[in-house]
Order: C-alpha cells, then structure tokens, then sequence
C-alpha cells in the first residue's frame, strides 16, 4: 500500500470533515512524514486537486452511489474522492494503480464490506467515464460542474462581474500558484538575489507588476534555501506586494498596521522606510504577533512594534496619531481560493453580509487615526464588490473629510481599475485582491 495516498485522504479527512486548514494541515504532515521530493509533490497534488474539484467529483460519485454521498461514512468518501480526482485529473498515475490503492486503503483502515464498495463504484466509474450522463439546467450548473463551484459562489460573480469575467475569474481560483518572493532591499538588490537564485538551480522570472517581486517557477522550498533563511527575501504574493509601494511611503513616518499578521505589509513597510519611523503592527490575536516578530527578526527590522489590539475598537490614544494607516480588513478571501481552495465550501452568503460590517467597523476606527495629509490604505483578498467597492462608496459618504486617490499598477489584462478602487483578478501569478487609497484633508 503507497502511504502517501493514504496520507493524504487523512489530511483531507481532517479539513474536510474537522475543520483544519488545507496549508496547515498539509506542511504539519509533510514535516512529520519522512517522504521523498516525489512523495511530498503527490501528496500535495492530491490534496490540493481533490478540495479544488470536490464539487465536480462529489457530482461524479452520486451518480454511481445508490444512496447519494450523504449516507456513505466519511473517511470513506475521501478515499473515493481522492481516487475518482486522480482518474480524472491526474494522467501520470495509472488507473488500476488508484483502484487497487483505494481498496487496500478501505480494507485495512475501515472494513471488508467498505473497500467492495469502493471497488464497485470505482471500476464502474472507469467503465463509464467518457459518457458520464450530466446534465446542465443552465449556464451556472454547467459552470459549476466545469470548474467545481457552489451555485451561489458562481451567482455572486456573474451578478458582480458578467459571464465572460466571472469565467476568467473561475479559471484564475482554478489555477496552480506560484511561489512569488519579495527581495529585502534592506539586506540585498533584486540582481543578487536573481543570482543566487538561478545559480542554486531555480527556474525564475520577474514578477508581473512589482519590482521587487521573483517568481518561482520550478525549484526547492524557497524557504530552506539561504536567501530566505538569512533574509534576504520574504515569500509575498505579488498583488499583497502593490499595498505597501502604493502608501507614499517617506523614512521616518508613524504607520499603524492594524490587521497585520503575519506581517508581511507591515515589513515591506518597513523596507520601504529603510528602517526609519515606526511601525505599529497590531492583530487581535496575541499568539499571532509572534509571526511578526518573527519575520521582522529574520529579515532585520527593528522599527516594528507588535500590540495585541482589536481594530473594531476606537483607542482614542491614536486619534490623530500616524501619518499612514494601513488595513488589510478580515475578508472572505474569494480571491485566494487558488491557495486556499476550501474556501470554496466552507464559506456561504449569510458569512460575507456579517463581514462587512467588521470591515466597516475598522474603517471608522482607522478613519479617526489619521492625521490631516494623511494616507488610508484599504485592501482585500476578496473579489465581492460588497467588501470592496461598496465599502469603499459607503466610506467616502460617511467620512467627507476623506478623498480618494488614483492608483495605477500598469497595463497587466487582470488589473481592473475603477472609480473606487482597483481590483486584481486572480491568475497564475497573483491573487484576486482589492486596493483603495483614501487621503484625509481636514
């Protein structure tokens, strides 16, 4: 039996049916299982493809199960799921290979009677898979089924973007990211650290619209290689990368981060300072400011003080207090699916309505922190206009002592640029994501 398929359907036990987060989930087990490169990609793969296409192959399976997939035991399903994503998505991996995986698996984890079961519904999905008998009500059930979204994730993007965009943005969340650096200027110049990349082996390019930015397009964990360990780089996404830049940022400000961890804003801020001024970077949850610390530390930075602070709360001690604030609100985080693909099935429409008030909360706080000059910056991972847009026109109404700003990050087709802000969708290279910069007159 190959462990690391069955590793892999208890990773995916454990975040579909207990919670877990795909990215935890999957490095906690990686660092305890002494796999292969090879190992450790497949294991990945499987992970990753079967949360991005639960829906498509949880439509497949009903069509094979008698009873539907509700009343098949969990552990189970998974294992069917991951079989059925590997036949349908994996061309490297012979079918008879996953079939018998699959029923060895069941055998010995579940029972007897579970792994015929298993067995029947697999080969008789081989037998039928080319002339798979689905059939779409509408457009959004054949979007839904092509690229394996929630009906109501697939309405929400028509009614926002249009069809053709909303298919370019199912396309991007679909895709394989990949792994994007920020060189530290404080530490290194992006020519070094191109160098050292590329004579460690690593297939590398510039990043699409941020100067600072290396994608890695094959090679190790970036992360165990020098230029990471001793920091001279941080590993960013390229659209997160465009918050910073966009701040005016001058040596010796007074800046508040007020969702920051794990910091990666808060230390491009503090690059961009040369290491002047200060950084106040602040989150909710105490036991997340160590990842702050800890980036600063490795990246040597040392104008960045961590606080415990809730940003839905006024603290009148910083009213009128920095001359920049920053913040990146909590958010659904539709647009790093791509990353984070049970996003997909763990979120629903009543959690993006309570949201936005949180969101809106934070605004009026940091609103009262700014001094007259001052800069608000105002971002998302998320791709619903309600978080964004809408936002972004309720604040503008509400405070009249704030104006928005231009923002232009060059002509890239996924940069779409609008009268309230400018939103990046999603594709290989960068996350969907929103910015807005408002600048505070009196």
């Amino acid at each position: 039996m190959n462990y690391t398929r069955k590793l892999s359907v208890d990773i995916l036990d454990n975040i579909i049916n207990k919670g877990a987060y795909s990215n935890i989930a999957i490095n906690t087990e990686l660092n305890k299982a002494k796999l292969d490169d090879r190992d450790k990609g497949l294991l990945t793969e499987i992970v990753y493809g079967t949360l991005k296409y639960k829906y498509t192959i949880d439509n497949i399976l009903a069509l094979f199960l008698k009873n539907g997939i509700s009343k098949i035991d969990g552990y189970v399903l998974n294992i069917l799921r991951v079989s059925i994503y590997q036949i349908k998505y994996l061309s490297k991996v012979p079918d008879f290979a996953v079939v018998n995986e699959a029923v060895e698996i069941t055998k010995r984890y579940k029972s007897i009677s579970a792994s015929k079961l298993v067995n029947g519904v697999l080969r008789n999905y081989l037998r039928n898979k080319d002339s798979l008998n689905v059939i779409f009500k509408s457009k959004i059930d054949e979007l839904c089924f092509n690229y394996s979204f929630e009906p109501w994730m697939v309405s929400l993007f028509i009614k926002q973007y249009g069809l053709e965009n909303t298919e370019k943005i199912l396309i991007g969340l679909n895709t394989t990211p990949d792994v994007t650096i920020r060189v530290n200027c404080l530490k290194t110049t992006y020519e070094e650290a191109y160098e050292v990349l590329s004579s460690a082996g690593y297939t590398i390019e510039d990043g699409n619209v941020c100067p600072e930015a290396i994608r890695i397009i094959k090679g190790k964990n970036i992360e165990q290689n020098p230029l990471f360990k001793e920091g001279m780089s941080t590993v960013q996404d390229e659209s997160a990368m465009l918050v910073a830049p966009s701040m005016d940022i001058e040596p010796e400000l007074t800046v508040l981060d007020l969702c920051s961890a794990p910091g990666g804003k808060a230390t491009h801020i503090s690059e961009l300072m040369n290491n002047t001024g200060k950084v106040y970077a602040f989150d909710v949850h105490k036991d997340k400011l160590s990842l702050i610390k800890k980036n600063a530390d490795r990246l040597g930075i040392n104008n960045i003080e961590c606080s415990v602070l809730d940003a839905t709360v006024c603290e009148d001690k910083f009213v009128d207090f920095a001359d920049r604030v920053l913040i990146d609100v909590p958010c659904s985080g539709l647009g790093i699916i791509r990353k984070k693909p049970e996003i997909k099935w763990t979120k629903n429409k009543d959690q993006l309505k309570d949201i936005v008030s949180i969101q809106k909360k934070i605004m009026s706080n940091a609103s009262k922190y700014i001094k007259p000059g001052g800069i608000l910056m105002y971002s998302t991972c998320t791709l619903n206009k309600e978080e964004n847009e809408e936002n972004v026109k309720w604040f503008l109404k509400k405070f009249s002592n704030f104006i928005l700003e231009p923002l232009y990050f060059g002509g890239a087709d996924n940069l779409v640029y609008d009268e309230m802000g400018v939103t990046i969708l999603p594709n290989r290279s960068m996350d969907g994501f929103f910015i807005a910069k408002f600048r505070r007159l009196q």
